[in-house]
Formats: structure tokens, sequence, C-alpha cells
């Protein structure tokens, strides 16, 4: 079965740049804008993880994953953050939301798949 991987980023160009590694490594793969799009995505199909970036307008990735953990289809659906916040303290406040991987971007293709099959 495909594994299906929903992308939160509010820029097109890195969306585009997951949605083509996602798709090159074999995923189904939904894109939302910010986290208020995204939670309109969790409809109860099955979401195998969230890729999300921190910083994002209407609602920003800490704020979703929290948002996601409330949710009972989607609690224990992983969350990786996806972004350019590197600041431990940023980590830690993921982490204590429910995110369980952090990738500072730029990244590697090979590092985002690498990663993506640890947690699905």
């Amino acid at each position: 079965m495909t594994k299906t991987i929903l992308i939160v980023d509010d820029s097109s160009s890195i969306r585009q740049v997951v949605w083509i590694t996602l798709k090159g490594g074999g995923y189904n793969v939904i894109e939302a804008v910010d986290g208020l799009d995204a939670l309109t995505k969790l409809n109860g199909q099955k979401i195998h993880l969230i890729v999300s970036d921190v910083n994002m307008p209407n609602m920003d990735g800490i704020s979703l994953v929290k948002k996601v953990k409330e949710h009972p289809d989607y609690k224990f659906t992983p969350v990786l953050m996806l972004t350019t916040e590197s600041a431990e303290s940023m980590k830690e406040k993921g982490k204590a939301a429910g995110a369980k991987a952090w990738l500072v971007k730029p990244f590697k293709p090979a590092s985002l798949l690498s990663v993506i099959s640890k947690l699905v």
C-alpha cells in the first residue's frame, strides 16, 4: 500500500521540491499552504505522515502539530518539521507539541527520504 504524506508549507517552491522528492520515493502527496489549510485536509482519509514548515501565515507549524494531536483520527500521525528554524528552543517547542523529527532547510532529497522512511 502506498503511503500518503501531507506537506504543509507557504512556499510553493518548497512544496514543489518536497512533492517531487516524495513522488520519486513512491509516496502519495497532498499539499496545504498553511496550518489552517492543512486542517481542512484532515477529513478522515489515512495520512501516514505530515511534513510541515514552522513559520507560516494563518497558523504556524507548532500550532498545527498541537491541533493534529488533539484530532482523534490523527493524534498518532507522525509530524516532521521541515524548516529554516534551527534554534534548540524552537526544536524543544516542536517536540513538546508532538513533532517526531526536525529537518533544517535547505535539505538534501536523500536525507528527507531517509528521515521519512524511519517515520512511516
